[in-house]
């Protein structure tokens, strides 16, 4: 993360007790004048599946500390809207819960950060108002190509249980922690209980893409090294060492908000 610089000037007893300095004077003396202040940024914080927006909370202080405007909105189904869950949900609603949430904060020139699934749903996002978005960061997330789904991109061993699942109850429950690269047990007794059932039609539900505006946004991808699940590893080969893409890597676990915050928190901002 940059760091905002603040020199000190150094002054002599007798310049302090003549007073300041005028700035000719200091310049003169070869004293730098500090740097303006860094430009801050308005962050759009979009968590993956089964998650809510309460999976970020490690990461909002940090941001907000540096003097960013920080939001973190939940999707519906979701979180603290687990409650209007329900088996009509798909990706193309929680692309519109984006959508929304812009418009009706009045957010412009946003960094869209999205977490796994959703860079489904961001990817969906900037294809309908690219205008209003400065960058997007992928943070171990699905990337997506028009007319696929989150589903196409499942590890083979894992698909054909994850569909029959969604075939049979219409919902998805939510993956073994390890998973998400959890270990602390701090962090398991947090993240359990708030983990809750996914509509299938948000994983099945092609995505539509009308005019790849994405694609002409600066775009970054964060992958996390340390994983029990491969999903992510086709995504990272390909943008590794493509010149369009920023790429930074961190050996941690899935959910790097909750197990490696710091760093994450001074990617996002390096990549802004």
């Amino acid at each position: 993360m940059s760091k905002i610089g603040h020199e000190n000037s150094v002054k002599s007893e007798s310049d302090a007790a003549r007073g300041p300095a005028p700035a000719s004077a200091a310049a003169s003396s070869g004293v730098r004048a500090q740097p303006p202040p860094k430009k801050q940024h308005t962050y759009v914080l979009v968590h993956g599946a089964w998650h809510g927006g309460w999976c970020w909370k490690k990461i909002l202080p940090l941001l907000r500390a540096a003097g960013h405007d920080v939001h973190a909105p939940t999707l519906t189904g979701l979180g603290y809207l687990a409650h209007v869950a329900g088996t009509h949900i798909n990706l193309e609603t929680h692309v519109q819960d984006i959508l929304m949430y812009l418009e009706m904060e009045d957010l412009h020139d946003v960094v869209l950060v999205g977490h796994s699934y959703a860079g489904m749903v961001i990817t969906g996002v900037a294809d309908r108002v690219p205008s209003r978005l400065r960058s997007m960061i992928y943070v171990d997330a699905f990337l997506p190509e028009s007319g696929k789904a989150m589903i196409d991109y499942t590890a083979a061993e894992r698909r054909a249980a994850f569909i029959r699942e969604g075939l049979d109850f219409g919902m998805s429950n939510p993956l073994p922690l390890h998973l998400f690269g959890l270990t602390s047990p701090r962090d398991i007794a947090w993240v359990a209980p708030r983990l809750v059932k996914q509509s299938f039609q948000t994983f099945f539900q092609p995505i539509r893409l009308f005019n790849n505006a994405h694609l002409r946004l600066p775009r970054t991808y964060v992958y996390c090294t340390d994983r029990s699940t491969g999903s992510f590893d086709q995504f990272a080969a390909k943008l590794r060492n493509d010149p369009g893409w920023k790429f930074f890597e961190i050996k941690t676990g899935h959910d790097a908000m909750i197990t490696a915050p710091e760093e994450l928190a001074k990617i996002i901002v390096e990549a802004a």
